[in-house]
């Protein structure tokens, strides 16, 4: 939407002429089109603003369907919606659960996600 051109704007070599928010959304829209079974999302939505991260989560929630999705956040908003969390500390795993089974547990995830729905 933001592009002058749609998708026949050029963008440079590298996208250099991309925002960090265009950017992402030109990586996750690279790694969907090459419909892998193995999904690996590190930080997809980091660099996105609350409605376009909130357009590109439903998008993902449709393509997750049928691939195994492996998803890196730190904003939990981003995996509130995943099968299993995985919660790391220092390399370690310290909790893991759903995300419904991760605020009951009252520990670092449930802590965190107080802390970020504060914030926001």
């Amino acid at each position: 939407d933001g592009l002058p051109n749609g998708m026949a704007t050029k963008v440079g070599e590298r996208g250099l002429k991309l925002s960090g928010g265009e950017r992402q959304r030109v990586g996750i829209a690279r790694a969907l089109l090459a419909n892998p079974r193995l999904l690996i999302l590190d930080e997809a939505t980091s660099a996105l603003d609350g409605p376009t991260e909130a357009a590109i989560q439903e998008t993902l929630r449709k393509v997750k369907a049928g691939r195994t999705t492996l998803v890196i956040a730190h904003r939990l908003s981003t995996i509130v919606d995943a099968d299993q969390i995985v919660v790391l500390r220092r390399g370690r795993i310290v909790e893991k659960g759903t995300h419904a089974e991760l605020l009951a547990k009252t520990g670092e995830y449930a802590a965190l996600w107080r802390r970020q729905t504060r914030e926001s």
